[in-house]
């Protein structure tokens, strides 16, 4: 990966004897500005723009010896600044800035702490070179703001046992509410938004290695988030869905064990003035760690049919479609035909409760599958469950990358504790080996693992369109959609599963396992391959649906899933978002809205197009508040102004493509 790199040192500050020190810190824009202060603690606070965002706030790390983190004499404080160019790798977009101001305060315990402004944010994380292993009891990551601003909160959703908070799909709706109101008794994941008079602040992480993934809480219902961290587990044992999950009986009373020199994650605060710039940001990517994929030219994002959602749906066949050779045939064959890169095959070619990846059930010949799909062009992906998979990770990727899998889709993790974080990083090494794609679903919200491994290209900690399959009629899914974009996916992409060709209008949904529909309209589900960025993007419906919508299923097979721009044109948290997204010199342009009905003047003066240029518009029908099928697809010339008035229906989209 080449880099563009300027690394200046400003300056270097011996402190031999105090263990005291103030020291302020400026984004290259001068508009952050953070306030570090070092005693019997660090604490830190944070300004924008002169406006106070975070009132100073405790970084610790408690050790199994006593020893706080951030805390005692002051060895040595340096200061510098970087400005470089990450050239990115299945992104959403092809180089990524990272200019920023750091300070790295370095204690006499031989640990430090390096706080970075950008101006974006501010970042800070721990880093120790220690001669022995040792263990961290707890660490105190709190953000003061001081009010009770609202904030956007995910509780976990607590899938298999109410014993152990911390076991959780990581699969929720938001709830806006104020600081102080967040429930006791419950933990957020991040990303957290919290509005402070305007300006949104994102609380995050990043390169989260050989540690806990921080969840989010407010025990003492004050104006403070504190980060949590479940601890490692001490007994484990096999069960939930289909015996595949790892479930905690019991925990140690730590939360991690390190060796001596440690790199900790990043805690981050993003801060935007506009909304739409959270669903740009680049701040997660920027602060993971690069590459560790030396060769990555193997790494094919690309769509997916899928026959799971759909419950294997064909209509038009001779043989009874589910969990065997022809249908699997049958769903290469449409992919062949629509272009479509790959075929999953999801829970069910393997026999059920074995955990053993190599008994095969008797319907499915696997060779035969992969000798069609090769002969068409068409790569094949297995879903594992993690138990599953976890048994013999090498055995298993050796042995199916050598028959020609493409890749695995792994499920059913639902911890993000110090092993299991551990599990994600040695997973996506072995199967990076042995040249294999993985799409993390029933997993943690990603927090950088996709720079380090590019072959890791999803991840799901969304609540997608599965969930449709079973939800009750009163969930929004419209209100998600325009609020997920803001939220979740700064963390990275997701494994959302959109495309579904039965939809509905508010009031009609019903959930339906074998014949399920979506929320909104037919365009709000073509706008979902340019608004959600999955460099691996499913296909949900079947195959005999796609056919009977041959133009909509072909305008989604040709929509790209990695891009070499984004920018976000507008939008508002919980009611609309408007992304455009260029692949080499196309522009994808997608458009949804909440079930609030919604006219938009669509400015597309700020993206390198022509005036006269053709315009490729699918919108809402005139119909589509009565029928959420309904659509138009015209081709006209881009006025010279660059602006497009747009009318989206209730749940509605648009998807447009430029020139």
């Amino acid at each position: 990966m080449k880099k563009f790199f300027v690394l200046a040192l400003i300056s270097t500050l011996l402190v031999a004897c105090s263990a005291e020190g103030s020291y302020t810190l400026t984004s290259p824009d001068g508009k952050v500005v953070a306030e570090v202060a070092v005693g019997n603690g660090t604490t830190y606070s944070v300004s924008f723009n002169g406006k106070s965002i975070l009132s100073p706030s405790i970084a610790a790390l408690r050790l199994d010896d006593g020893t706080i983190l951030g805390s005692g004499k002051v060895r040595r404080v340096t200061e510098c600044s970087n400005s470089e160019v990450i050239e990115s790798q299945r992104y959403l977009r092809s180089t990524v800035e990272d200019n920023y101001n750091a300070l790295k305060v370095e204690f006499a315990d031989r640990s430090a702490i390096e706080f970075r402004a950008y101006n974006d944010g501010v970042a800070y994380r721990f880093t120790t070179t220690r001669k022995s292993p040792f263990v961290v009891r707890n660490e105190v990551a709190a953000f003061d703001f001081a009010k009770p601003y609202n904030c956007w909160i995910a509780y976990n959703n607590l899938t298999g046992t109410k014993k152990d908070k911390y076991f959780t799909s990581f699969e929720h709706r938001y709830k806006c509410l104020p600081i102080n109101e967040i429930d006791v008794n419950r933990l957020a994941f991040t990303p957290v938004v919290v509005d402070v008079e305007g300006v949104k602040v994102v609380v995050a992480e990043s390169n989260v290695e050989n540690y806990p993934g921080m969840f989010i809480g407010n025990a003492d219902c004050d104006y403070i988030l504190d980060g949590e961290f479940a601890p490692v587990p001490s007994e484990i044992v096999v069960g939930g869905h289909n015996k595949l999950q790892g479930i905690v009986t019991a925990r140690h009373n730590y939360i991690a064990a390190c060796e001596g020199t440690m790199t900790f994650p990043w805690r981050i605060l993003i801060i935007a003035q506009e909304e739409k710039d959270l669903a740009a940001s680049d701040m997660v990517y920027r602060l993971a760690a690069p590459s560790r994929v030396e060769d990555t030219s193997w790494i094919a994002p690309g769509k997916v049919a899928w026959e799971w959602w759909n419950h294997w749906g064909l209509t038009d066949v001779d043989f009874k479609p589910g969990v065997n050779t022809a249908t699997y045939k049958a769903y290469i064959d449409f992919a062949a035909e629509y272009g479509v890169e790959y075929v999953i095959l999801d829970e069910g070619w393997a026999t059920k409760y074995k955990n053993d990846l190599f008994d095969i059930v008797p319907e499915i010949d696997l060779q035969a599958i992969l000798d069609h799909a090769e002969a068409k062009g068409v790569g094949i992906i297995l879903w594992a469950g993690y138990n599953a998979f976890n048994n013999d990770i090498e055995r298993v990727c050796e042995h199916y990358s050598k028959l020609g899998v493409k890749g695995f889709k792994i499920d059913f993790m639902d911890r993000d504790d110090q092993p299991m974080s551990n599990f994600y990083y040695h997973a996506a090494e072995v199967c990076a080996k042995h040249k294999l794609l993985v799409d993390f679903h029933g997993c943690a919200k990603p927090a950088g693992l996709n720079r380090t491994y590019p072959n890791v290209i999803n991840f799901e900690a969304v609540f997608g369109l599965e969930q449709m399959k079973w939800s009750k009629p009163d969930v929004d899914m419209m209100e998600y959609d325009v609020t997920m974009p803001y939220i979740r996916m700064i963390a990275g992409p997701i494994d959302y599963t959109q495309g579904a060709m039965l939809n509905t209008v508010k009031g009609e949904y019903r959930p339906n396992n074998k014949k399920p529909m979506s929320q909104g309209t037919r365009c709000h589900q073509l706008a979902a391959y340019a608004v959600f960025f999955s460099p691996l993007s499913m296909l949900c419906d079947s195959p005999s649906n796609y056919r009977k919508n041959a133009e909509c299923a072909a305008f989604i097979a040709s929509v790209p899933t990695v891009w070499d721009e984004t920018v976000v044109l507008d939008g508002k948290i919980g009611e609309y978002v408007v992304t455009a997204r260029r692949n080499g010199n196309k522009w994808y342009i997608g458009g949804m809205t909440s079930w609030t009905p919604r006219t938009l003047d669509v400015d597309l003066s700020k993206l390198d197009i022509a005036a006269g240029a053709t315009v490729e518009l699918f919108c809402d029908g005139k119909q589509a508040d009565d029928d959420a099928t309904s659509y138009v697809h015209n081709t006209f010339a881009l006025p010279e102004s660059k602006v497009l008035t747009i009318n989206m229906a209730p749940g509605g989209g648009f998807m447009i493509l430029l020139p």
